[in-house]
């Protein structure tokens, strides 16, 4: 099973992920493919994410039963701990 939630993506990029996946809510989509085709509909989302950001989450033979990609403008950020993977928080840009 794998898992993309994208914000203020292109609706290019939205319907180019409702061929391959199921959109159960507003920019979450959901599937079950291989990792060769888990890896090529990434790459769509990389291309076509433009000033949007994206998270891809599926299961994978981990600690934490699970594994995750991000791309675009977001704060949270993946970073390995001994294995474990975090999510660490960028700084804000500007005040507030």
């Amino acid at each position: 099973m794998m898992v993309i939630a994208v914000e203020n993506a292109p609706p290019r990029l939205r319907g180019r992920l409702a061929v391959w996946l199921l959109e159960i809510r507003a920019g979450v989509y959901v599937g079950r493919y291989s990792a060769r085709v888990r890896d090529r509909i990434w790459a769509q989302v990389e291309a076509g994410i433009a000033e949007g950001d994206a998270v891809m989450c599926w299961a994978a033979p981990t600690d934490q039963g699970f594994a995750f990609r991000t791309v675009g403008r977001n704060r949270r950020m993946p970073v390995d701990f001994d294995g474990l993977t975090l999510v660490q928080f960028a700084p804000r840009d500007g005040p507030g």
